[in-house]
């Protein structure tokens, strides 16, 4: 019996999926607010924190604190290393 047969018969406590393909953790997106929103500014906790507990890991998912290094939502106007900011709207040709 290999490893994948003892998943799918839920021989393992290592994992609740049993060898199934688990579904895309919501903050993994690009919709996802965590670094959007919540992580800089701390906006839309209650959602960012649903979609967090969400994430099966067998461990207790305490939410981050948001960074202490926002600029209430100004853009910086060049990065330490002289690139001009948002990298968006300047990348390079």
């Amino acid at each position: 019996m290999g490893l994948l047969d003892k998943l799918q018969q839920g021989a393992s406590n290592l994992t609740p999926y049993d060898g199934s393909t688990p579904a895309v953790n919501p903050l993994a997106t690009q919709q996802s607010k965590l670094h959007a929103d919540y992580s800089v500014a701390g906006l839309d906790q209650q959602a960012v924190n649903t979609n967090y507990q969400q994430y099966l890991d067998g461990t207790n998912n305490m939410l981050p604190m948001p960074s202490q290094l926002d600029l209430n939502g100004v853009i910086p106007t060049f990065a330490p290393s002289g690139q001009a900011l948002p990298y968006s709207t300047n990348a390079p040709q």
